[in-house]
C-alpha cells in the first residue's frame, strides 16, 4: 500500500496520458486527426506518437505561450532533473518517475514555445542544449549512486557516456555543417526507457529484483545510445570525405583589359603590327 501511495502520482499521469491515447486515435479513426504546428518527431516514436504528445501538451502550450520565458522552462526542467537523480540516489525511486517524466515533458515544452512564441534564439539553443547534458549527468549519477554497491554500476557508466556521445557526434558535426538528428536512441527515448524501467522496478517491489531492473535498462541505453552515436559518427564521416573529394572548380583568370591605343586597332590593323625583333 505505501507503495502504491508513492507511485500515485505517476498512476494518475500515466492514466490520463492512456485516456488521451485512446481520443486521440479515435479522432484519427474517423479521420479527423486534430491540427497541429511545428511537429518535430524522430526515428523511434514516429509522427503519429510525436502528434500524440504534442496534440496531449496543446492546452498548456496555449496557456504559457506569450507569457512564460521558455529558458524559464528550460531552467525548471534542469532543476527537476537535478532532484530526480537526488531522488534515485536516496532510493526513493517512485518519486524519480513522476520527476522524471515531468522533467522530459518540459524538455518538450520549452522548444515548442520558443518556436510557436517566435523567441528562438542562439542564446536560447545554447541554455537549451547544455542543460539537457547536466539534466542528464544529474539523472545518471543519481543511479549510479543507487547503484555503487552493484556491478550494475557500470551500467549506468556505459549508458550515461554512451548518451553524451550521441549529443557530441552530432554538435561536432554541425559544428562542420553536417546536419545530424536521426538515431533510434535520442534524449526523448532515454528519458521514456529510464523513466519505464524505474517504474518497473518500482511496480515489481523485491529489493533483490529491482537493481537488476535499472542496471538492465541502463544497459539497453548503453547498448542503442553506443549504436546510435556510431551511425552518426559513420554518417557524418562519409558525408565529410564526400564533400573533400568532390573536385574544386578552378575558375579561370579573367583577361586583363587592352591599352586603350590596341583596343582601338581592328584586327586588319594588328594583323599590320610588326612584332618587335629582339637583339
Amino acid at each position: 500500500m505505501d507503495r502504491f501511495y508513492l507511485l500515485a502520482p505517476a498512476l494518475i499521469l500515466a492514466a490520463a496520458m492512456l485516456a488521451a491515447f485512446i481520443v486521440y486515435c479515435g479522432l484519427y479513426a474517423i479521420g479527423r486527426p486534430p491540427p497541429m504546428a511545428g511537429v518535430k518527431h524522430n526515428q523511434l516514436l514516429g509522427p503519429f506518437m510525436a502528434g500524440y504528445l504534442v496534440w496531449m501538451i496543446g492546452p498548456i502550450e496555449r496557456v504559457l505561450i506569450g507569457r512564460v520565458s521558455p529558458n524559464l522552462i528550460t531552467a525548471v526542467s534542469l532543476v527537476m532533473c537535478g532532484i530526480t537523480g537526488l531522488a534515485a540516489g536516496l532510493g526513493q525511486l517512485a518519486a524519480a518517475v513522476w520527476l522524471y517524466t515531468v522533467a522530459g515533458i518540459l524538455d518538450v515544452l520549452d522548444g515548442r514555445l520558443a518556436r510557436l512564441g517566435g523567441k528562438q534564439t542562439a542564446a536560447g539553443a545554447l541554455f537549451d542544449s547544455v542543460s539537457d547534458r547536466w539534466g542528464e549527468l544529474f539523472v545518471f549519477a543519481g543511479f549510479a549512486w543507487y547503484l555503487h554497491d552493484s556491478l550494475w554500476l557500470l551500467a549506468v557508466f556505459g549508458a550515461f557516456g554512451a548518451s553524451m556521445m550521441v549529443s557530441y557526434t552530432r554538435a561536432r558535426a554541425e559544428g562542420l555543417g553536417i546536419e545530424l538528428s536521426g538515431g533510434m536512441m535520442q534524449r526523448a527515448e532515454r528519458i521514456v526507457l529510464v523513466t519505464g524501467g524505474t517504474f518497473g522496478a518500482v511496480l515489481y517491489g523485491s529489493v533483490e529484483a529491482t537493481g537488476p531492473i535499472i542496471g538492465i535498462t541502463m544497459l539497453i541505453c548503453a547498448a542503442t545510445s553506443t549504436a546510435t552515436a556510431i551511425n552518426r559518427w559513420i554518417h557524418a564521416f562519409r558525408e565529410l570525405a564526400k564533400r573533400e573529394a568532390e573536385p574544386l572548380l578552378v575558375e579561370e583568370p579573367a583577361a586583363l583589359p587592352l591599352p586603350p591605343v590596341v583596343a582601338s586597332l581592328s584586327k586588319t590593323d594588328l594583323r599590320k603590327v610588326r612584332p618587335v625583333e629582339q637583339h
